[in-house]
């Protein structure tokens, strides 16, 4: 009876980090597509990263990292990142690129 308690809350709670993802994906790609349009930037591909614990100003927080590719004429690729902490951007990091 235990077990079977434990089973479905650690299933829940892996379902709920689950959907909180796909959330937290979704907003970084609308936050990453308003951006882009900001900066008259064309969208190629957006992808999840990685989920740190440390900023690298050396705070303790837990924050995700998506990385996105971007062109500034067309005939160019360029890679930028998106520090997210829960459903908030913090930073973007755009590389120098061709206007």
């Amino acid at each position: 009876m235990i077990n079977n308690l434990m089973a479905i809350v650690g299933l829940s709670l892996v379902c709920f980090l689950f959907w909180q993802q796909r959330r937290q994906g979704e907003l970084a790609k609308n936050a990453i597509e308003r951006k882009c349009k900001q900066l008259d930037l064309q969208l190629v591909s957006v992808a999840l990263g990685q989920h740190k614990l440390r900023t690298p100003k050396g705070d303790w927080r837990w924050y995700t990292v998506y990385h996105f590719e971007f062109s500034a004429l067309g005939d160019d690729c360029y890679q930028g990142e998106l520090m997210m902490s829960g459903f908030r951007p913090l930073n973007f990091h755009l590389p120098p690129h061709r206007m």
